[in-house]
C-alpha cells in the first residue's frame, strides 16, 4: 500500500503542474514524466492511471475477498464445530451428488485460498472426512495450487516489476540466486510448515520465477502435509462419535516432521552441489 500511495502521489504533478490551466501550452514534461496524466514510477516512464488499474486491480481483487469474508462472516464456518454439527447434512449432500461435491469444495477451497482466508486447515480435514484420504487429499492438492497460482500471479502483477526497478545491485543478486534455484526454495518452503502459506504466496510473486516453476514446486511441495491431514480428516468421524478433539498438531509430532525435514533437505541438494562446485572452479 505505501509503494501505491508513492506512485499515486506522482499523479498530482502532472495535473496541477506549470502550464496545466493554459490551453494549448506545449512546455516540455519534467524528467521521468509523460504528457499523459499518469502515474509517476520514480524511474522510467508514467505508469497510466488505465495501466494502474490494470496493475493494481487484481490484488485489489484479493483484499476486497478477504475483507468481504471477514465482514460477512465466512470465517466463522470453518471451524471444527461447524463441520461437526453439519456432518449429516454434508454428507447426505455428498452421497447425492458427488461429482457435484467434490467441484463445489475446490471451488470453495481455490478460492479462500486465492484470497488468503484463514480455515485452509479446517477445509483439508473436510475434503478428507467428506471423500476420503485419496480423492480429498487429490482435490484439496489441485485447489489450494490454483488458488496460490493466483494469488502469486496478482502480487508479481501489482508490485513485481516496482521492486525490480527500484531494487539495487544488492538486492538485484540475491533475487537472481533465487530465482536460479527457485524450484528447490519452494519445494523447500512448501515441505516445511515454518512459513504461512498466503505469505510464500506474495513473496514469490515479487521474484521474477517462471509460473511454471512456481506451481510445479508448489503442487509437488504442498503433497505430503495435505494428505496428512486428509487422512487425519478421513478419520474425524470416529473423533466426532467420542466427542473427542483431532490432534492438528500432528505433522509436528517427530515420526512425521523428520521425515519433512528430510524431504527438504533433499530438495535443497541441488542447491548445495551447483555451488559447491561454483566455489571449485572459483
Amino acid at each position: 500500500m505505501a509503494a501505491l500511495a508513492h506512485e499515486s502521489a506522482g499523479l498530482i504533478g502532472p495535473l496541477h503542474g506549470p502550464g496545466s490551466g493554459q490551453i494549448g501550452a506545449r512546455a516540455n514534461p519534467p524528467e521521468g514524466r509523460s504528457l499523459k496524466a499518469g502515474v509517476n514510477t520514480g524511474k522510467g516512464p508514467s505508469l497510466s492511471i488505465s495501466d494502474a488499474v490494470k496493475r493494481f486491480a487484481p490484488l485489489g481483487i484479493v483484499a476486497a475477498g478477504l475483507i468481504a469474508a471477514i465482514a460477512l462472516g465466512w470465517t466463522d464456518y470453518l471451524t471444527l464445530e461447524q463441520l461437526r454439527g453439519r456432518r449429516a447434512a454434508l454428507l447426505a449432500f455428498v452421497e447425492a451428488r458427488p461429482v457435484a461435491s467434490v467441484a463445489a469444495f475446490m471451488a470453495i477451497y481455490a478460492l479462500a485460498v486465492a484470497f488468503s482466508i484463514p480455515g485452509a486447515l479446517i477445509l483439508t480435514l473436510a475434503g478428507g472426512f467428506l471423500f476420503g484420504t485419496l480423492l480429498g487429499g487429490s482435490a484439496t492438492v489441485v485447489a489450494a495450487t490454483v488458488g496460490a497460482v493466483a494469488t502469486f500471479l496478482a502480487a508479481r502483477t501489482a508490485f513485481g516489476d516496482v521492486l525490480r526497478r527500484r531494487a539495487g545491485a544488492a538486492v538485484a543478486r540475491i533475487e537472481e540466486g533465487v530465482r536460479r534455484n527457485a524450484f528447490s526454495y519452494l519445494l523447500t518452503l512448501r515441505l516445511l510448515p515454518v512459513f504461512p502459506f498466503w505469505l510464500v504466496n506474495i513473496a514469490a510473486g515479487l521474484v521474477a520465477i517462471p509460473l511454471r516453476t512456481y506451481a510445479a514446486a508448489t503442487l509437488l511441495g504442498i503433497i505430503p502435509g495435505t494428505f496428512i491431514y486428509s487422512a487425519l480428516g478421513a478419520g474425524l468421524g470416529s473423533v466426532f462419535d467420542r466427542e473427542a478433539a483431532p490432534d492438528l498438531g500432528v505433522i509436528f509430532e517427530p515420526q512425521i516432521l523428520l521425515p519433512l525435514i528430510a524431504l527438504a533437505a533433499l530438495s535443497l541438494l541441488p542447491v548445495l552441489v551447483r555451488r559447491w562446485r561454483a566455489r571449485r572452479r572459483g
